[in-house]
């Protein structure tokens, strides 16, 4: 088990994944906590069911602020949610 958990977390900070986590965390911090705070991803009636929805409730955040980012900053901050809180497959 220990060892699969530290194959798991070689291979992510090997493939670069794990400067994208970070990137959107640093996003996510910036912009998402202005509004809430992270209590929102670990309620129990989150309506946040997959990684899609996930992907358009962060798009709609993003617009709804005035976050003028990327498809990759969006992408990254949905990695970080959802490497934290969701994890979806």
């Amino acid at each position: 088990m220990k060892q699969t958990i530290l194959l798991a977390i070689a291979m992510v900070l090997s493939s670069g994944a794990w400067a994208d986590v970070q990137h959107g965390k640093q996003l996510h911090d910036e912009r998402c906590t202005k509004c809430h705070d992270d209590s929102v991803y670990t309620r129990e009636d989150h309506f946040i069911t997959s990684k899609e929805a996930l992907t358009k409730q962060v798009q709609r955040c993003a617009l709804n602020t005035g976050a003028q980012w990327f498809d990759e900053d969006t992408a990254d901050v949905v990695d970080y949610l959802n490497t934290t809180y969701y994890k979806f497959k």
